[in-house]
């Protein structure tokens, strides 16, 4: 008996090694750590900003896949590797969320780490949602 189905979005690269997003029977969608790469796996930029604004179109892509939208999401994780990248930018970074997720704010929680497994990326989210 499955008590999970594994979500990856049409189009999506395969994930190796790891699941984007898990969905639970009790329509708890876990969601992996997402960066600042494409379906393909391509970097548009080596900024903080244009990065977070694309791990949270990603984040919202496996929601929607699961069949949910951005306001099922209840929590984010946010691993960055520059606190002052992020605070330098916060009005940047402001609009950049408010474009993925408007004015839904999930409980959240930002940690500075020395690094991240992909040598471009700047910054990780990962995320939990909740879907009827």
């Amino acid at each position: 008996m499955t008590t999970h189905t594994i979500i990856h979005p049409e189009g999506w690269l395969p994930a190796k090694g790891y699941a984007n997003g898990v969905l639970t029977k009790d329509g708890t969608l876990h969601i992996g750590g997402q960066i600042g790469w494409d379906a393909n796996k391509q970097f548009a930029s080596d900024g903080f900003v244009d990065q977070m604004h694309q791990a949270l179109r990603n984040i919202v892509a496996i929601v929607e896949a699961a069949g949910g939208k951005a306001s099922d999401v209840t929590r984010l994780t946010w691993f960055v590797t520059d606190k002052h990248d992020y605070l330098a930018h916060q009005v940047e970074v402001g609009a950049a969320y408010r474009d993925v997720f408007g004015k839904h704010f999930p409980a959240m929680s930002m940690l500075v780490v020395a690094d991240l497994i992909e040598d471009r990326a700047v910054v990780e989210i990962e995320a939990t949602a909740h879907l009827p």
